[in-house]
Protein backbone atom coordinates (compact mmCIF):
# COMPACT_ATOMS: atom_id res chain seq x y z
CA UNK A 1 0.00 0.00 0.00
CA UNK A 2 1.45 3.62 -0.82
CA UNK A 3 1.49 6.06 1.44
CA UNK A 4 1.29 10.03 0.93
CA UNK A 5 2.59 11.80 3.48
CA UNK A 6 2.15 15.73 3.09
CA UNK A 7 5.82 16.00 2.52
CA UNK A 8 5.88 13.30 -0.45
CA UNK A 9 2.43 15.14 -1.94
CA UNK A 10 4.10 18.76 -2.01
CA UNK A 11 7.65 17.13 -4.03
CA UNK A 12 4.85 15.57 -6.50
CA UNK A 13 2.94 18.97 -6.62
CA UNK A 14 6.45 20.56 -7.45
CA UNK A 15 7.60 17.72 -9.60
CA UNK A 16 4.56 18.06 -11.79
CA UNK A 17 3.97 21.49 -11.47
CA UNK A 18 1.08 23.63 -8.89
CA UNK A 19 -0.56 24.85 -12.96
CA UNK A 20 0.25 21.79 -15.11
CA UNK A 21 -1.46 19.85 -11.91
CA UNK A 22 -4.71 21.58 -11.38
CA UNK A 23 -5.20 21.62 -15.90
CA UNK A 24 -4.37 17.66 -15.85
CA UNK A 25 -7.15 17.75 -13.35
CA UNK A 26 -9.68 19.81 -14.81
CA UNK A 27 -9.70 17.25 -17.74
CA UNK A 28 -9.98 14.06 -15.15
CA UNK A 29 -12.52 15.94 -13.42
CA UNK A 30 -14.37 16.20 -16.68
CA UNK A 31 -13.81 12.84 -18.05
CA UNK A 32 -15.24 11.11 -14.29
CA UNK A 33 -18.05 13.74 -14.48
CA UNK A 34 -19.27 12.37 -17.37
CA UNK A 35 -19.06 8.92 -16.54
CA UNK A 36 -21.36 9.64 -13.59
CA UNK A 37 -24.03 6.94 -14.10
CA UNK A 38 -21.07 4.31 -13.72
CA UNK A 39 -20.37 5.65 -10.06
CA UNK A 40 -21.93 4.47 -6.69
CA UNK A 41 -22.29 7.42 -4.76
CA UNK A 42 -24.28 8.48 -1.64
CA UNK A 43 -24.81 11.42 0.11
CA UNK A 44 -22.19 11.85 2.97
CA UNK A 45 -22.67 10.65 6.50
CA UNK A 46 -21.97 13.91 8.34
CA UNK A 47 -21.46 13.78 12.44
CA UNK A 48 -22.10 17.38 13.68
CA UNK A 49 -20.45 18.10 17.28
CA UNK A 50 -19.76 20.74 19.10
CA UNK A 51 -17.56 23.37 17.09
CA UNK A 52 -17.82 21.31 13.92
CA UNK A 53 -18.98 18.24 11.95
CA UNK A 54 -17.19 15.25 10.46
CA UNK A 55 -17.82 13.98 7.67
CA UNK A 56 -17.00 10.58 5.46
CA UNK A 57 -16.90 10.73 2.05
CA UNK A 58 -17.15 7.43 -0.54
CA UNK A 59 -17.80 6.64 -3.96
CA UNK A 60 -16.97 3.59 -6.08
CA UNK A 61 -17.03 2.43 -9.60
CA UNK A 62 -16.04 -1.05 -11.52
CA UNK A 63 -12.15 -0.26 -10.84
CA UNK A 64 -12.04 1.67 -7.72
CA UNK A 65 -13.15 2.81 -4.28
CA UNK A 66 -12.07 5.57 -2.92
CA UNK A 67 -13.49 7.62 0.25
CA UNK A 68 -12.50 10.65 2.53
CA UNK A 69 -12.22 11.74 6.20
CA UNK A 70 -13.00 15.71 6.47
CA UNK A 71 -14.13 17.87 8.99
CA UNK A 72 -15.10 21.10 9.68
CA UNK A 73 -14.41 23.33 13.20
CA UNK A 74 -14.08 27.26 12.36
CA UNK A 75 -13.24 27.90 15.44
CA UNK A 76 -9.77 25.77 15.31
CA UNK A 77 -8.11 29.09 14.64
CA UNK A 78 -7.98 30.26 18.16
CA UNK A 79 -5.81 27.16 18.52
CA UNK A 80 -3.63 27.60 15.55
CA UNK A 81 -5.00 24.84 14.00
CA UNK A 82 -6.66 24.96 10.02
CA UNK A 83 -10.27 24.53 9.70
CA UNK A 84 -10.19 21.49 7.54
CA UNK A 85 -8.07 18.61 7.53
CA UNK A 86 -8.79 15.54 5.71
CA UNK A 87 -7.21 12.09 4.96
CA UNK A 88 -8.20 9.59 2.39
CA UNK A 89 -8.22 6.02 0.77
CA UNK A 90 -8.01 4.92 -2.68
CA UNK A 91 -8.91 0.81 -3.10
CA UNK A 92 -9.61 -1.40 -5.62
CA UNK A 93 -12.94 -2.93 -6.53
CA UNK A 94 -12.75 -6.05 -7.44
CA UNK A 95 -10.40 -7.12 -4.59
CA UNK A 96 -11.38 -4.68 -1.94
CA UNK A 97 -7.38 -4.36 -1.37
CA UNK A 98 -6.30 -0.74 -0.61
CA UNK A 99 -3.75 0.63 -2.96
CA UNK A 100 -2.76 4.48 -1.18
CA UNK A 101 -3.61 6.15 1.42
CA UNK A 102 -2.79 9.56 1.32
CA UNK A 103 -3.27 13.13 3.19
CA UNK A 104 -6.00 14.95 1.65
CA UNK A 105 -6.00 18.24 3.05
CA UNK A 106 -4.11 19.42 0.14
CA UNK A 107 -5.91 17.45 -2.08
CA UNK A 108 -9.15 19.32 -1.02
CA UNK A 109 -7.70 22.38 -2.03
CA UNK A 110 -6.85 21.30 -5.33
CA UNK A 111 -9.66 19.19 -6.49
CA UNK A 112 -12.19 22.22 -5.07
CA UNK A 113 -10.40 24.49 -7.27
CA UNK A 114 -10.68 22.74 -10.21
CA UNK A 115 -14.02 21.90 -10.33
CA UNK A 116 -15.03 25.70 -9.27
CA UNK A 117 -12.73 26.51 -12.28
CA UNK A 118 -14.52 24.18 -14.58
CA UNK A 119 -18.17 25.21 -13.31
CA UNK A 120 -16.86 28.95 -13.75
CA UNK A 121 -16.10 28.12 -17.47
CA UNK A 122 -18.96 26.98 -17.84
CA UNK A 123 -21.53 29.53 -16.58
CA UNK A 124 -19.93 32.75 -16.46
CA UNK A 125 -19.81 35.25 -18.90
CA UNK A 126 -17.07 34.53 -21.75
CA UNK A 127 -15.54 38.31 -21.11
CA UNK A 128 -15.96 38.43 -17.28
CA UNK A 129 -12.55 40.25 -15.82
CA UNK A 130 -12.75 41.06 -12.16
CA UNK A 131 -13.21 38.42 -9.68
CA UNK A 132 -14.36 39.14 -5.99
CA UNK A 133 -13.37 36.87 -3.21
CA UNK A 134 -14.85 36.73 -0.67
CA UNK A 135 -13.00 35.10 2.21
CA UNK A 136 -9.56 34.74 1.86
CA UNK A 137 -8.50 31.56 3.91
CA UNK A 138 -6.52 28.21 3.04
CA UNK A 139 -8.91 27.47 -0.25
CA UNK A 140 -8.59 30.85 -1.78
CA UNK A 141 -5.29 31.05 -3.44
CA UNK A 142 -6.08 27.84 -4.85
CA UNK A 143 -9.36 28.59 -5.94
CA UNK A 144 -7.97 31.96 -7.50
CA UNK A 145 -5.21 30.27 -9.45
CA UNK A 146 -7.72 27.50 -11.13
CA UNK A 147 -10.45 30.22 -11.89
CA UNK A 148 -7.63 32.46 -14.06
CA UNK A 149 -7.02 29.33 -15.86
CA UNK A 150 -10.05 29.70 -17.41
CA UNK A 151 -10.66 33.49 -17.41
CA UNK A 152 -8.86 36.49 -18.17
CA UNK A 153 -8.92 37.98 -14.88
CA UNK A 154 -6.86 41.53 -14.54
CA UNK A 155 -8.15 42.61 -10.81
CA UNK A 156 -9.01 40.86 -7.96
CA UNK A 157 -11.32 42.61 -5.28
CA UNK A 158 -10.32 40.89 -1.74
CA UNK A 159 -12.38 41.08 1.65
CA UNK A 160 -12.08 38.79 4.51
CA UNK A 161 -12.68 40.00 8.02
CA UNK A 162 -9.07 38.47 9.53
CA UNK A 163 -6.98 41.11 8.06
CA UNK A 164 -3.84 39.19 8.77
CA UNK A 165 -5.54 36.92 5.78
CA UNK A 166 -6.17 39.49 3.31
CA UNK A 167 -2.18 39.99 4.04
CA UNK A 168 -1.40 36.29 2.94
CA UNK A 169 -3.47 36.72 0.12
CA UNK A 170 -2.23 39.55 -1.42
CA UNK A 171 1.33 38.39 -0.82
CA UNK A 172 0.75 34.93 -2.19
CA UNK A 173 -1.24 36.13 -5.63
CA UNK A 174 2.02 38.12 -6.11
CA UNK A 175 1.18 39.12 -9.71
CA UNK A 176 1.77 42.67 -11.03
CA UNK A 177 -0.04 41.84 -13.89
CA UNK A 178 -3.35 41.49 -11.73
CA UNK A 179 -4.65 45.18 -9.84
CA UNK A 180 -5.49 44.29 -6.62
CA UNK A 181 -7.88 45.91 -4.71
CA UNK A 182 -8.25 45.61 -0.84
CA UNK A 183 -11.44 46.35 -0.11
CA UNK A 184 -13.47 46.97 3.36
CA UNK A 185 -16.33 45.15 3.23
CA UNK A 186 -18.07 42.51 1.09
CA UNK A 187 -20.20 45.23 -0.35
CA UNK A 188 -17.27 46.89 -2.17
CA UNK A 189 -15.27 44.08 -2.89
CA UNK A 190 -18.99 42.65 -5.38
CA UNK A 191 -19.80 45.75 -6.31
CA UNK A 192 -18.00 45.85 -9.97
CA UNK A 193 -17.01 42.04 -10.05
CA UNK A 194 -17.81 39.58 -13.18
CA UNK A 195 -17.67 36.48 -10.93
CA UNK A 196 -17.98 36.73 -7.09
CA UNK A 197 -16.26 33.45 -5.31
CA UNK A 198 -17.40 33.06 -1.64
CA UNK A 199 -15.23 30.85 0.89
CA UNK A 200 -16.31 31.71 4.34
CA UNK A 201 -16.17 29.54 7.27
CA UNK A 202 -18.89 30.76 9.68
CA UNK A 203 -21.27 27.30 10.72
CA UNK A 204 -24.01 29.19 10.30
CA UNK A 205 -27.02 30.54 8.52
CA UNK A 206 -25.25 34.19 7.78
CA UNK A 207 -25.73 36.68 4.62
CA UNK A 208 -22.39 37.45 3.10
CA UNK A 209 -23.84 38.00 -0.05
CA UNK A 210 -26.55 40.67 0.24
CA UNK A 211 -29.48 40.59 -3.07
CA UNK A 212 -29.12 44.61 -3.54
CA UNK A 213 -25.53 43.83 -4.24
CA UNK A 214 -25.78 41.45 -7.24
CA UNK A 215 -25.95 42.87 -10.56
CA UNK A 216 -27.68 41.27 -13.51
CA UNK A 217 -25.26 38.88 -15.21
CA UNK A 218 -22.94 38.07 -12.53
CA UNK A 219 -21.67 34.49 -11.68
CA UNK A 220 -21.34 33.06 -8.14
CA UNK A 221 -19.24 30.53 -6.80
CA UNK A 222 -20.98 29.68 -3.74
CA UNK A 223 -17.98 27.16 -1.87
CA UNK A 224 -17.94 27.94 1.80
CA UNK A 225 -21.90 27.06 2.37
CA UNK A 226 -21.10 22.88 2.29
CA UNK A 227 -23.15 21.75 5.47
CA UNK A 228 -26.50 21.77 6.95
CA UNK A 229 -27.20 24.75 8.84
CA UNK A 230 -24.26 26.55 7.22
CA UNK A 231 -24.71 29.28 4.47
CA UNK A 232 -23.48 32.66 2.83
CA UNK A 233 -25.83 33.85 0.86
CA UNK A 234 -29.26 36.71 1.47
CA UNK A 235 -32.24 33.25 0.54
CA UNK A 236 -33.80 35.75 -2.35
CA UNK A 237 -30.36 36.15 -4.41
CA UNK A 238 -31.34 32.24 -5.00
CA UNK A 239 -34.69 33.17 -6.59
CA UNK A 240 -33.05 35.17 -9.41
CA UNK A 241 -30.27 32.86 -10.34
CA UNK A 242 -29.88 29.92 -12.56
CA UNK A 243 -28.54 27.38 -10.28
CA UNK A 244 -26.05 24.36 -10.76
CA UNK A 245 -25.52 22.28 -8.06
CA UNK A 246 -23.17 19.06 -7.90
CA UNK A 247 -24.97 16.76 -6.52
CA UNK A 248 -28.91 17.17 -5.52
CA UNK A 249 -29.41 14.68 -2.92
CA UNK A 250 -26.79 16.05 -1.28
CA UNK A 251 -27.01 20.18 -1.94
CA UNK A 252 -30.30 19.98 -0.90
CA UNK A 253 -29.13 19.10 3.08
CA UNK A 254 -26.13 20.75 2.87
CA UNK A 255 -26.07 23.78 0.15
CA UNK A 256 -27.20 27.36 -0.61
CA UNK A 257 -30.56 25.52 -1.69
CA UNK A 258 -31.58 24.16 1.96
CA UNK A 259 -32.84 28.10 2.27
CA UNK A 260 -35.52 26.65 -0.66
CA UNK A 261 -38.48 24.65 -0.96
CA UNK A 262 -39.30 21.53 -2.91
CA UNK A 263 -40.75 23.94 -5.36
CA UNK A 264 -38.30 26.64 -5.19
CA UNK A 265 -35.64 23.87 -5.82
CA UNK A 266 -37.56 22.49 -8.99
CA UNK A 267 -37.75 26.02 -10.22
CA UNK A 268 -34.34 27.88 -10.05
CA UNK A 269 -31.91 24.47 -10.04
CA UNK A 270 -31.36 23.88 -13.53
CA UNK A 271 -28.71 21.02 -14.38
CA UNK A 272 -26.46 18.99 -12.29
CA UNK A 273 -22.61 19.64 -13.36
CA UNK A 274 -22.07 16.27 -14.98
CA UNK A 275 -25.15 17.50 -17.21
CA UNK A 276 -23.44 21.01 -18.15
CA UNK A 277 -20.33 19.29 -18.85
CA UNK A 278 -21.98 16.42 -21.04
CA UNK A 279 -23.54 19.44 -22.96
CA UNK A 280 -27.03 18.01 -21.81
CA UNK A 281 -27.82 21.80 -20.59
CA UNK A 282 -26.57 25.31 -20.51
CA UNK A 283 -24.76 26.69 -17.60
CA UNK A 284 -25.33 29.91 -18.98
CA UNK A 285 -28.14 31.69 -21.26
CA UNK A 286 -27.59 35.27 -21.63
CA UNK A 287 -25.47 38.06 -20.09
CA UNK A 288 -27.67 39.50 -18.07
CA UNK A 289 -28.94 35.97 -16.28
CA UNK A 290 -27.58 35.57 -12.74
CA UNK A 291 -25.65 32.00 -12.06
CA UNK A 292 -25.22 30.48 -9.33
CA UNK A 293 -23.03 27.36 -8.73
CA UNK A 294 -23.84 26.18 -5.25
CA UNK A 295 -20.95 23.72 -4.71
CA UNK A 296 -20.46 21.76 -1.10
CA UNK A 297 -17.57 19.72 -2.72
CA UNK A 298 -18.40 15.41 -3.40
CA UNK A 299 -16.52 12.10 -3.60
CA UNK A 300 -16.72 11.48 -7.08
CA UNK A 301 -14.41 14.76 -7.19
CA UNK A 302 -12.23 12.88 -4.08
CA UNK A 303 -12.16 10.17 -6.23
CA UNK A 304 -10.51 12.00 -9.32
CA UNK A 305 -7.65 13.62 -7.29
CA UNK A 306 -6.41 10.66 -5.55
CA UNK A 307 -6.55 8.58 -8.61
CA UNK A 308 -4.16 11.11 -10.46
CA UNK A 309 -2.00 11.54 -7.38
CA UNK A 310 -1.91 7.51 -7.05
CA UNK A 311 -1.19 7.53 -11.08
CA UNK A 312 1.59 10.37 -10.37
CA UNK A 313 2.61 8.63 -7.26
CA UNK A 314 3.70 5.90 -9.39
CA UNK A 315 5.29 7.48 -12.64
CA UNK A 316 7.98 10.15 -10.44
CA UNK A 317 8.20 7.32 -8.22
CA UNK A 318 7.24 8.74 -4.69
CA UNK A 319 5.64 7.47 -1.64
CA UNK A 320 6.49 5.13 0.49
CA UNK A 321 5.04 1.35 0.50
CA UNK A 322 4.14 0.25 4.06
CA UNK A 323 2.43 -3.27 4.06
CA UNK A 324 -0.67 -2.54 6.33
CA UNK A 325 -2.70 -5.86 5.07
CA UNK A 326 -1.92 -9.08 5.73
CA UNK A 327 0.49 -10.84 3.68
CA UNK A 328 -0.28 -14.16 4.17
CA UNK A 329 1.16 -17.77 2.36
CA UNK A 330 -2.44 -19.20 3.49
CA UNK A 331 -5.04 -16.35 3.06
CA UNK A 332 -7.32 -18.97 5.99
CA UNK A 333 -4.91 -19.03 8.45
CA UNK A 334 -4.51 -15.29 10.10
CA UNK A 335 -3.36 -16.16 13.02
CA UNK A 336 -0.40 -17.56 12.04
CA UNK A 337 0.90 -13.86 12.24
CA UNK A 338 1.04 -13.57 15.96
CA UNK A 339 1.49 -17.56 16.71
Amino acid sequence: MKIITEETLIKLIKTHGLKKYLIDLIEILKKDFSKWNEFNLIPRPAMHVKNGVLELMPICNKDYYSYKYVNCHPKNYKQNLMTVVATGQLSQTKTGYPLMYSEMTLLTALRTAATTAIATDLMSRKNSKILAVIGTGAQSEFLTTAIRLVRDINQINFYDIDDNAMDKFEKNINDKSIKMIRCNNVKDAVKDSDIITTCTACKAHVQVLKNDWIKKGVHINGIGGDTEGKTELEDSILHRSSIIVEYLKQCVVEGEIQQLNKDDIKKYVKAELHELITNKKKGRNNDQEITLYDSVGIALEDYSVLRFTYDLANKYNLGKELNLTPNLADPKNLISMIK
